[in-house]
């Protein structure tokens, strides 16, 4: 299914990334806030795995609603190997329909659902994962964007 909206969004070093010229395929994942414990182990997990993405030529990319700053500082924390997505106004949140009402300590929030959208060699979207448990994800990931290369 190829996606309609393309954006263009600052990046931990890099600079910039517009979804339209990106390199594919591509993973990317949306989580909820930097230096939280699920998203601590979610991207320590892509981390770990890294280099199989390589092996399959699939780029890798976090998204959150967190500053560049913040970004910088998970990203030096956990010596993560690939970008993280700044996207306070959330364009690309809303381009994947991953904002959510949700309940935090009784009150109701909008925040990120944790997703992870797998898009092929033609930036057609194959694989979807919404309101993610972190255990175990990333291997499936990995197995989607391999049987990509079969």
């Amino acid at each position: 299914m190829p996606l309609s909206t393309d954006f263009t969004l600052a990046t931990t070093q890099a600079g910039s990334f517009t979804l339209s010229t990106a390199s594919f395929p591509l993973v990317l994942f949306f989580y909820p806030k930097d230096n939280t414990p699920g998203c601590s182990t979610e991207v320590a997990d892509f981390r770990d795995q890294y280099p199989a993405f390589q092996a399959a030529g699939c780029a890798v990319l976090g998204v959150s609603r967190d500053t560049l700053k913040s970004h910088e500082n998970f990203k030096a924390k956990f010596a993560l190997p690939f970008e993280l997505i700044s996207d306070p106004d959330e364009i690309a949140c809303e381009a994947f329909g991953v904002m959510k009402v949700k309940s935090m300590y009784g009150k109701q929030v909008r925040g990120i659902e944790r997703s992870t959208f797998v898009l092929d060699k033609n930036g057609d979207l194959v694989c979807e994962w919404r309101a993610v448990k972190v255990p175990g994800h990333v291997q499936d990931v990995l197995a989607c964007v391999q049987a990509l290369s079969l």
